[in-house]
């Protein structure tokens, strides 16, 4: 029995996707990804990932900082979820954790590029839109 396009849509539309993302803090400084091909290259973000079904935000972000950047850090210190809708696309929201970094050493297994970027250097980059209010709280908890 065929469905109709109708349930066809509606079986394949997610309303919103959960993204865990870190905020890697060291000597004032944070760590910053430059996303590479598709969408939304060339803009930076804070590394992380999307929220796989049945994960925490806390090992969701531990899974893909592992992945993406072959680190190992705890998902600690939660800042405020922020909620962002780019274009027509479906509702993300970002759990951001603010972590302290201590030695750890970033490798490119996804990313572009990462830097290391002062507090005050942060605005200079050009960042995806759902991360400003991430860079708004940060500014304000290491002030």
């Amino acid at each position: 029995m065929e469905k109709s396009s109708r349930q066809c849509d509606m079986g394949n539309r997610k309303t919103e996707i959960r993204v865990a993302c870190a905020v890697l803090v060291r000597e004032r400084q944070v760590l910053a990804a430059l996303r590479g091909n598709g969408l939304h290259a060339g803009k930076w973000e804070f590394p992380g990932g999307k929220i796989e079904a049945g994960e925490t935000p806390e090992r969701a972000l531990v899974r893909e900082l592992r992945e993406e950047l072959g680190i190992r850090v705890p998902a600690e210190n939660p800042l405020t979820p922020v909620r962002h809708r780019y274009g027509s696309g479906p509702e993300v929201v970002l759990y951001p954790f603010l972590i302290p970094a201590g030695n750890v050493s970033p490798v490119l297994n996804v990313h572009a590029a990462v830097r290391w970027v002062s507090l005050d250097d942060l605005e200079s980059l050009d960042w995806l839109e759902g991360d400003y209010p991430i860079l708004e709280e940060v500014r304000r908890v290491l002030a």
